[in-house]
């Protein structure tokens, strides 16, 4: 059995290392942008609507194309669209650093994620071009995960090092080397691959799929900013009844944007399940533990951000790890073990609270990323296996786009929950920022406030550990997977 290691992969493995490459900026750009958002907002002064779409336009853009492009890789070619959309990505990173105004700045960003929506499938299903083999595509796909956890939690860091020394449009430009490298080796290391006699795209299913998702993932994000209104539920509303009708034109279609048959795959089943919950968790944890480290611990950005490390330490090792942990337990038991463990790290958080805390932290984020490393690993695997390989990229961008929304769930349905109990504390603003400002030397009633958001942090990470081991229940006991 040939293995990825081999000298006669060679060549593989360059082309691995380069398709590693697109993975790091794309995954970076959010979490390195939050830090940069204050300078930002210092030079360009966007009004509080404009800097709300300075940090989301990115993902809404991802989020409502990753299934079209994942669908044009496997028709016209994927190194092409990869290619692509590494040009365009970089392109729109220029314009990002030097934009003159916020709206120029949103549109740049807006372009960015049609860029990053070119480069993910498309990268994933690659590797499947590459590595044939189901245990070396395995291993490449475990490497190719790692990196990508890596570059969302190192975000912070790079980001705090180049605002330290340079303008806020530094945090665009550093995705330039990797991109370049990218565009001179891949027409050379990496093989096109496209399906053959498939049917060209259905326009109206790359409509109704844009014009479903964008919306749900827009009504989510409001919801998670607690700006839950009739219209925001409407628009929600909008977006559900579209997919619905998306959903029913695949059924009807021969060569359809989504075959409604990957769902009968045990393992693709299980696969969007783990992706969903994993990243709802994984998203309501993170974003409320960093503001637990800034508001309540009063660590500053970069800190928290060295706080975070081992957590990410263990989602880059153990999504390395994942193909081997699957060898030896199942796809099902690893699943099994993956969720259990990020349930225990999520509720290990019990331990924080006003006055200490930070130990608690740093373990059960470290024992949640070695969860969360094995699950993201085994998702694109399962996807890819579940699928002819001429159908990779379109398996992918529907686990890549499950993975979307359930960050975005994660931010506003756990969120949300945390926001309520808070509320409920006290008589406090809708959130703990505004509290603390608003109470002033009244030390008293900043402490409750805190202790208030500290018991919503322990009811949402809660919540969000009994949905893992409700998905990890299922997935030990439902139907059989076949091996990857």
């Amino acid at each position: 059995m040939t293995r990825i290691d081999t000298p006669a992969t060679t060549r593989p493995r360059l082309g691995l290392a380069v398709l590693i490459l697109p993975v790091l900026p794309v995954s970076m750009d959010v979490s390195i942008l939050y830090l940069a958002m204050p300078t930002v907002t210092e030079d360009l002064t966007p009004s509080a609507t404009q800097r709300l779409w300075i940090l989301d336009i990115y993902a809404f853009v991802v989020a409502g194309l990753l299934i079209t492009t994942g669908n044009l890789g496997d028709r016209i070619g994927r190194r092409a669209i990869l290619l692509g959309g590494a040009t365009v990505f970089g392109l729109a990173s220029v314009l990002a650093a030097f934009a003159p105004t916020a709206a120029a700045l949103i549109a740049a960003r807006a372009l960015m994620g049609v860029g990053g929506a070119m480069l993910l499938p498309s990268s994933l299903a690659l590797i499947s071009s590459l590595f044939p083999e189901p245990r070396a595509r395995s291993t490449a796909i475990a490497v190719w995960t790692a990196f990508a956890a890596g570059g969302s939690a190192v975000g912070p860091i790079i980001g705090g090092v180049l605002l330290h020394d340079f303008w806020w449009g530094s945090v665009f430009l550093i995705n330039i080397p990797a991109l370049l490298v990218l565009l001179a080796l891949g027409p050379l290391l990496l093989p096109e691959r496209r399906a053959g006699g498939r049917g060209p795209l259905d326009l109206p299913s790359v409509v109704l799929s844009i014009a479903g998702i964008l919306p749900l993932v827009y009504a989510v994000k409001e919801a998670a900013a607690a700006t839950m209104s009739a219209a925001t539920i409407g628009v929600g509303v909008v977006g559900a009844m579209v997919l619905t009708v998306f959903v029913w034109r695949q059924r009807r279609l021969a060569e359809p944007l989504v075959d409604p048959r990957l769902f009968r795959d045990g393992g693709f089943r299980l696969a969007v399940t783990s992706s969903v919950v994993g990243t709802l968790s994984g998203a309501g944890m993170g974003s409320l533990t960093s503001m637990y480290l800034q508001s309540v611990a009063g660590r500053d950005a970069f800190e928290a951000a060295l706080l975070g490390i081992p957590g990410a330490m263990a989602v880059f090792v153990f999504s390395m790890s994942g193909a081997r942990v699957a060898r030896r337990l199942g796809v099902r038991n690893a699943f099994g073990a993956g969720l259990g463990a990020a349930a225990v790290g999520n509720l290990l958080l019990l331990g924080i609270g006003v006055d200490g805390g930070i130990g608690w932290y740093i373990t059960g984020s470290t024992i949640a990323g070695i969860g969360y490393g094995i699950v993201f690993m085994l998702v694109p695997d399962l996807a890819v296996a579940a699928v002819p390989p001429e159908r990779a990229g379109s398996a992918l961008g529907v686990s890549e786009t499950s993975l979307e929304l359930g960050h975005a769930l994660g931010l506003s349905l756990l969120g949300s929950l945390a926001t309520l109990v808070f509320r409920a504390g006290g008589d406090f603003a809708p959130t703990l920022g505004e509290t603390l400002a608003r109470s002033g030397d009244d030390p008293a009633s900043a402490d409750a406030a805190r202790s208030s958001f500290v018991t919503g942090i322990h009811v949402a990470t809660t919540t969000g550990a009994a949905l893992l081991v409700l998905v990890a229940a299922a997935a030990m006991l439902g139907s059989r997977v076949r091996p990857t």
